[in-house]
Parts: structure tokens; C-alpha cells; sequence
């Protein structure tokens, strides 16, 4: 399949970085020069196109603009597309219509993981397109189609926005043994290594059934995980996500 990136931003690379090992890639800047630019920095075989009178007629697009700069990007556009898979988080697929004309519209939330290959993608629209883009996507890592917009809008709080609040936790773990006395680079690939292995074991089982099997009675897990409670980590994620959730509103 054949691709046309529009935007040539963080989310923009992640995507190319993951889809170029199957599809075709267009990149659209907002001049010819800077799509050249980005897909020169990251070494894609892409063709570079400027925003300006760009024809999307029957072309797959994928939005990778910020939500603020859809109405001028749109302006640019001609044409009618086949699909529009818009990434732009708290932007309803009836205000991309009023903007852009295509024939089917898929909303979609990736992560910057996808440059990996490991992004977990929620995606939700016209469902005549729910087997093509769970396929697109999938290619990327893992897809969810889910039932309406406003389950992507709170997806959106927790699989597009959760690698920054799993990087602030990982950050403060290794923090807190640097803090008893551990290396800094040792503290860094020890929780490397944690979480690179702490997803299949998510998928193994639920996770109150894995922090059960950790925890012995009055062992160091317990101790640990009691302060945490303490701290009110849990509450916090739990407000972390309400309060990405209500941003998109």
C-alpha cells in the first residue's frame, strides 16, 4: 500500500520509522524541502512533496499534523482522498469531514513506540475500514478497534500518552536506588531490563495475579509496595488519566 504522511513531526517519523518495512511512503511537508529533509534524517525510501495544492485524490493518508494546524493544512489539500486516518488527539472525525473531503474516515492513536514496531494503536471510525486499518496498523505493533470515539478519546489518555508517565516511573525507580547507593548507568539498565521484560509477563496474567506471585508476606516487595500506596501512586495514575481524557473534550 501506498502512504502519504502529512506532517513531519514526532509522531510523523515514529510512523514512517515503522511503516517502511511495508508500504510505500509519501512524506508531506509543508514545504517540498523540509519533507526531503525528514526523509533524508531518517534515511527512508519515500518521495517528498510540498503541502501547497497537494492532491490526495484516492491516496491513503495518514493526518500527522497538530490538531491547531488542521484548518490551514487542510486549506492546502485537493481533492477527494480514499481514506483519511487522522492521529490528531481530541479532533472528532465529523470536524475533519467539515475540512477534508475522502471517501472514509478512520480516527487513530498510536504511540511513539510504533518507530519500533511495538506501538499499541487504538483506532475507531468508518467501520467498512476496520479490516484495512487493523491490518495498517497492526503492522506497527499491536491494533484495538474500538466502539466510538469517546473510548478513543480515553484510550488516547492511557496507551498514546502512557510512555511518558511510564518514563516518569521509570526515571523515579532508578532514581530511588541511585539514591540507596546504586550506580547510576547500573540503576538505568537494571530498569531497562525490567521493563523490557515486564511486558510479556502483563500478558501472561492479570496484573493483581502477578504482584500476588512477587509479594511475599512481610518480604521486600510488600515493604515496597506499601509505600507506594502510601505515596498515592495509584490515585495518581488513575487522575492521570481522567485529566488526559477530559483535555480531549
Amino acid at each position: 500500500m501506498t502512504l502519504s504522511l502529512i506532517g513531519t513531526g514526532a509522531m510523523s517519523q515514529a510512523l514512517a520509522l515503522g511503516l517502511k518495512q511495508h508500504h510505500t511512503l509519501e512524506v508531506v511537508g509543508r514545504t517540498k524541502a523540509k519533507a526531503e529533509a525528514f526523509i533524508q534524517a531518517h534515511k527512508l525510501d519515500a518521495t517528498a512533496f510540498d503541502m501547497l495544492n497537494y492532491e490526495i485524490t484516492n491516496k491513503t493518508i495518514i493526518l500527522c499534523v497538530k490538531p491547531y494546524a488542521l484548518e490551514p493544512v487542510a486549506a492546502q489539500l485537493r481533492g477527494r482522498a480514499k481514506t483519511i486516518y487522522s492521529i490528531l488527539a481530541g479532533t472528532s472525525i465529523e470536524h475533519t469531514k467539515r475540512l477534508i473531503d475522502a471517501h472514509h474516515y478512520v480516527r487513530v492513536m498510536p504511540n511513539v513506540s510504533a518507530r519500533f514496531g511495538a506501538s499499541m494503536t487504538s483506532i475507531t471510525g468508518d467501520e467498512s475500514q476496520q479490516e484495512e486499518a487493523l491490518a495498517l496498523f497492526s503492522s506497527i505493533g499491536k491494533a484495538l478497534w474500538l466502539g466510538s470515539e469517546k473510548e478513543l478519546d480515553i484510550a488516547t489518555g492511557l496507551a498514546g500518552s502512557g510512555p511518558a508517565y511510564l518514563c516518569l516511573i521509570a526515571e523515579a525507580l532508578a532514581d530511588g536506588a541511585v539514591k540507596q547507593g546504586l550506580k547510576r548507568l547500573d540503576a538505568l539498565a537494571l530498569t531497562q531490563g525490567l521493563f523490557a521484560g515486564f511486558g510479556p509477563l502483563l500478558e501472561s496474567a492479570h496484573p493483581a495475579l502477578i504482584k500476588d506471585s512477587v509479594m511475599s508476606p512481610g518480604g521486600t516487595t510488600a515493604a515496597g509496595y506499601s509505600a507506594l500506596e502510601e505515596g498515592g501512586v495509584r490515585a495518581a495514575c488513575i487522575a492521570a488519566i481522567e485529566a488526559a481524557y477530559k483535555k480531549t473534550l
